[in-house]
Parts: structure tokens; C-alpha cells; sequence
């Protein structure tokens, strides 16, 4: 991969040299929300949002059914557009909150605050919980009338037939007021426990304590001593600490367990199918595609990697391996900033304007630094406000398309922000289109620009890995939490059973060209995703091959595909997939639609072993 500058590195160097190389990271500037967790602007905010909560709850409580039958500011549309500023309101404080304490969660003053708020916005969010819960007991017909005859109502609408359908797993109000309460002192606290524990690990690599970050972006160094150091050191650490994470696996999977049986979920997934408004059986099919398809995918591209290493078989460390004569060379930050702005200009010169604010007015935070939140994540804060966007860059090619990705996510969350705060989510099934989208430009507009058959060799094979990274390796990812909550429904599960089940996907879906030695069996415990959210991770499979089916139509359209693909990403939460995927002629509930979004990496695939022949 060539990049406007390059500075080349030895195999393992400090932070120092790496820091240098990089140029100037930029760190986002939170004051755009409030000025510090000290500031009058915070505290009158939390005053604010606990009064108007109050006052709220006093105006609208036990008088929703009668409000659906006037319009004007006694009607449902009233109640709904002060209902949304509230969530505006709240989402910005929690917004705030968890920013500070993800900048650097190791800071006990971070902790405090972020702690602090979620008890207030609970406290707060504890007097509108009625609002939900009270709608959906008024007959459907009112509803509808409502919707039909007050405007204001009516632009809601997209919101309201989407609440309809948690109606069969809504409890009484004082269930459901328990459930909200205690929420602070279950799954919050324990997702809190492995954020904190997780900051505070150290691994010991040839002698330098390192953060995970910098630790896991060992593993793709040239020299197999590194990758071999770095895997062991992450192993021991996993394992000193897998007393805690089996615990907080443990807990986190029963108290899943409970809410599941009292909302009457028939699946231990359903209740994240409803929350992305994607049928069972679509996300069925997508598992069985991409697992039937392990053999031609990362079974065949994990084989054909090792021969180029030089291997009869790879070990777990060597997956994420640069190829032989592959460039070491780090990636100053201006390089990744070009790069990316530059293939989205090449799309859409307003997408680059878009992500361009982005870089301009602070709203990225890049340096890998203690304390700070691992990987990457794309924040929507609120509509009032704007994204902010975290990566820990240090200057990998991965690096790049890392922030290509977010940068995806910043954009898409910029554009569906006209929805407002009620409707600007996107379900997490169409919320990986844009940061996938936005890699694959990345990607195209480099692997075009170079004529040298080994950097494109490199180019190619970074992509299928990226790509097997997110739909093979995040299916696996899928089946192993189907196996432990199902699994942890007949008793407590000890670590050792969970690494069990976790090595079974792991050689399923990696395949015989990887081998699967001791220590490997820990490494399920640093996964986030398998904390913050449960079964989130089918959303990149879903994300990366409907893209790879969008993107193919791309490349087939005449006119006319931008704008629809931008009224795809400003439609936020309103629309189905099914709806916002027809204009370009794509139906995921169509089982041969997973194929062809894996037909495209399997010709990437072909395009390599042709050029290994060649």
C-alpha cells in the first residue's frame, strides 16, 4: 500500500519513536457539548433535565389516550415533540459523560462523573418510562386516528409503528420501573467493572509494559519473534485475570437470562433482532451462508497465506501477519487524513465535506494512550450536537481503514441527524453500511492507483483479511455467545468451558491452516462487544456483505446511485431495510443475497491465487 509518506520503523520500537513518526494526533474537543463536568453549562444542564423530567411526567402522565384524540398543543404530537427534546436533552449529558470517561477510564475523577450521571439520567429516565409504556396500551385504532389527523402526531410515525412492536414484551409500569432502576447496579456495573479492568492490564513484551492496543498491534509486525511475544503476553495476562471476566460473563449472560423469561423471548438473540428490526430467520440466514462458507473463504485463504509465510501451518499469532516483503513502514496521521478524504471526495465531494468537519472543528480523538478505551467507535451523541469519533492510530494500514470506517459511521450519523433524536438511529443492520462503504472506497481507490504486482498482492491480501475479520470471524463471534448463553442457562460456566466453546468456533471457522495452541483458549475475555452488547457482532457480517451487494450495484449503475444512496443514510431509524434496500434492486430476506455479498470476497480470493500463479 502506497501512501504519500512513508517512515520506515525497526520490527518492535518504543511509543516514543512510533509517536514521533505519526506526526500530531488530534484529541476531540468536548466543550462543543459542555465546557468540563465543573462547568455552570453541565450542572445547569443536569438541573434542567431532572426538572423537565418532573415536569413532564406531572403534565402527560395518565392522559395520553385523551391526547391522541386533539391536535394543537394538547395533542399526541405535542407530548411526542417534548418527549424528544427531553431524549435530546439526556442524550447529550450521557453523551458527555461517557466520552470524558472513554477518553481515559483510568481516572478515578472520569469514573466518578460518568457513575454520577448514569445514576441521575436513571433517576430522570425513571419519569418518563411511563410515556412508552402508556402509548402502548392505547388501542392501535386511536393510535392510528392520531397519527392520521395531528400532524405533528403524524411525523412520528415511523417511531410510533416501530414501539408497537416491543408490545408483546412490555411488563407493568412498576416492572418495568424495576428493570430501569436496577439496570445501574447489574448489567451497567458490571459492563463498568470490565471497562476498568480492561484499561488496567498490562503485558509484559520483551520486557515494556504495554497497554492492549499497542500490544495486539504487535501481532501484525514481520518479525514472528514479536508476534510470538506479543501473543504469549496476552495470553498470561488474559489468564491472571480470567477469574473476573468469567464472572462478569457469568452475570452478564444470567441477567440477560431473566430479562429474556420475564419479556417472554423465545430466542436467547430475538431481543436484539427486535431492537435491529431484523427478522430471525434473515440473520439465520446470513450464519448458515457465511459458516457453509468457511471452506472457501478463510479455510482457502488461511492455506494459501501460509505457504507464503513459509508454513505448513500458522499459528494463532501469525493470522494478522504482514506477507513476506510486505512494507513495515508507519503511516504518518496527514497520510491517513488525505487518503480517506480523498476517496470519499472521489464518491461524493459532500460525504468528504461531511467527514472533513470531522478533522477541522476536533471531533477526533486518535492518540493510543493508558487509560483510554481500546479499539474504535463512531459516537452519534445527539442531533443537537454532532459525532465525535475515537481510534487508537498507530499507523498501520489497518489503521487507515480503521478510520475510513469510523469516519463512515460519522458521516451516516451527521446526515440521518435530520430525523431527529426520536429517529435518527439506525438499526445496527444498516448502521455498518456507511463505515463499510466508506472502507471499500478507501480500498478501491488505492488497489486502483498502484501498478506494482506486490504491493497489490499486499493490498489484496489485507482486504480479504479485513474482510474475514468482519464476517467470518465476527459469525464465529455470533455462534460462540449463542454457545455460552445457551450453555450458561444449565448452571454457572467455568472458564475453562467457556474457552472450550470458544476454541470449538475458533477451528471451525479458522480452519486447518491455523493452529490452535495453549493460551488461545483465553483471548474470548478482551472481546467488548461480547459485554456492551450481546450478539451485536452478526451486524458487521450483515454490514460488509450488503454492502459488498451495494457496492457491486455501484459499479454497474449509470446515474442516480448517490442519491440514493443518501437518502439511504438520511433516513436514519425511519425506514425497514427492506424499504431502504429495494431502489437499488437488493432483498435481504432473499437467501442468495448473503451469497452474493460472499461471492465478492471470494473473488478477491481468485484474484490473488491468480497472481500468485502468475
Amino acid at each position: 500500500m502506497t501512501f504519500k509518506t512513508s517512515i520506515p520503523l525497526p520490527a518492535f520500537s518504543g511509543a516514543e519513536a512510533t509517536s514521533a513518526a505519526l506526526g500530531d494526533l488530534p484529541t476531540w474537543k468536548l466543550s462543543d457539548l459542555y465546557a468540563s463536568a465543573d462547568s455552570p453549562d453541565y450542572k445547569s444542564a443536569l438541573e434542567k433535565a431532572a426538572n423537565d423530567a418532573k415536569a413532564f411526567e406531572a403534565k402527560w402522565k395518565g392522559k395520553l389516550e385523551a391526547a391522541a384524540k386533539l391536535s394543537g398543543n394538547e395533542g399526541l404530537g405535542a407530548a411526542l415533540k417534548e418527549y424528544e427534546a427531553l431524549d435530546d436533552l439526556l442524550g447529550r449529558i450521557g453523551s458527555f459523560a461517557g466520552l470524558t470517561y472513554f477518553s481515559d477510564t483510568s481516572n478515578p475523577a472520569n469514573g466518578k462523573l460518568y457513575g454520577d450521571a448514569q445514576s441521575k439520567l436513571t433517576d430522570m429516565s425513571s419519569h418518563l418510562l411511563f410515556f412508552t409504556l402508556e402509548l402502548n396500551r392505547i388501542n392501535d385504532a386511536v393510535i392510528d386516528a392520531a397519527m392520521a389527523n395531528d400532524p405533528l402526531a403524524g411525523h412520528y410515525r415511523p417511531w410510533l409503528v416501530d414501539l408497537r412492536k416491543d408490545k408483546p414484551h412490555q411488563l407493568d409500569d412498576r416492572l418495568e420501573q424495576l428493570f430501569l432502576e436496577k439496570s445501574m447496579t447489574s448489567a451497567a456495573a458490571f459492563n463498568r467493572l470490565f471497562d476498568e479492568t480492561m484499561a488496567d492490564l498490562r503485558f509484559i513484551v520483551n520486557g515494556e509494559s504495554l497497554a492492549l492496543e499497542r500490544t495486539l498491534n504487535l501481532l501484525q509486525e514481520p518479525d514472528p519473534e514479536t508476534r510470538r511475544m506479543a501473543a504469549e503476553a496476552l495470553s498470561a495476562t488474559f489468564k491472571d485475570n480470567l477469574r473476573v471476566f468469567t464472572l462478569i460473563t457469568n452475570t452478564l449472560s444470567k441477567d440477560r437470562e431473566i430479562a429474556d423469561r420475564w419479556r417472554n423471548f423465545e430466542d436467547i438473540a430475538d431481543s436484539r433482532h427486535l431492537a435491529n428490526r431484523v427478522e430471525r430467520e434473515v440473520v439465520d440466514a446470513l450464519a448458515k451462508a457465511v459458516t457453509e462458507a468457511y471452506p472457501r473463504l478463510s479455510h482457502r485463504y488461511y492455506k494459501m497465506k501460509a505457504k507464503w509465510l513459509g508454513m505448513e501451518q500458522m499459528n494463532y499469532w501469525d493470522r494478522n501477519a504482514p506477507l513476506p516483503d510486505s512494507s513495515n513502514a508507519i503511516i504518518p496521521w496527514e497520510d491517513a487524513k488525505e487518503t480517506v478524504l480523498s476517496a470519499y471526495g472521489d464518491f461524493a465531494p459532500e460525504m468528504a465535506d461531511i467527514a472533513r468537519r470531522f478533522f477541522d472543528e476536533e471531533w477526533i480523538d486518535a492518540p493510543a494512550r493508558p487509560g483510554k478505551a481500546p479499539g474504535a467507535f463512531a459516537h452519534p451523541t445527539v442531533p443537537s450536537a454532532h459525532p465525535y469519533v475515537l481510534v487508537n492510530y498507530l499507523g498501520k494500514p489497518r489503521d487507515v481503514m480503521t478510520l475510513a470506517h469510523e469516519l463512515g459511521h460519522g458521516v451516516h450519523q451527521v446526515l440521518a441527524g435530520g430525523q431527529g433524536a426520536l429517529m435518527c438511529a439506525t438499526p445496527l443492520t444498516l448502521a455498518e453500511t456507511a463505515s463499510v462503504f466508506g472502507e471499500m472506497l478507501t480500498f478501491r481507490k488505492l488497489l486502483d492507483g498502484t501498478k506494482d504486482k506486490r504491493e497489490r498482492k499486499d493490498m489484496l491480501a489485507r482486504k480479504v483479511e479485513d474482510m474475514i475479520n468482519t464476517v467470518v470471524r465476527q459469525i464465529a463471534f455470533y455462534e460462540f455467545e449463542r454457545k455460552v448463553h445457551t450453555a450458561r442457562k444449565d448452571g454457572e460456566l467455568t472458564a475453562e468451558q467457556i474457552g472450550a466453546l470458544w476454541l470449538s468456533v475458533q477451528e471451525e471457522s479458522l480452519g486447518p491452516a491455523i493452529k490452535i495452541s495453549e493460551g488461545y483458549e483465553t483471548w474470548w475475555s478482551y472481546v467488548p462487544h461480547f459485554i456492551h452488547s450481546p450478539f451485536y457482532v452478526y451486524a458487521y457480517a450483515f454490514g460488509d456483505c450488503l454492502v459488498n451487494s451495494l457496492y457491486a450495484v455501484y459499479q454497474n449503475a449509470d446515474t442516480g446511485f448517490r442519491d440514493k444512496y443518501f437518502e439511504l443514510l438520511k433516513a436514519g431509524g425511519t425506514k425497514h431495510h427492506s424499504e431502504l434496500l429495494k431502489p437499488f434492486g437488493l432483498d435481504a430476506t432473499d437467501p442468495s443475497f448473503w451469497n452474493k455479498g460472499l461471492s465478492m470476497i471470494e473473488g478477491l480470493i481468485d484474484e490473488l491465487e491468480a497472481l500468485d500463479k502468475a
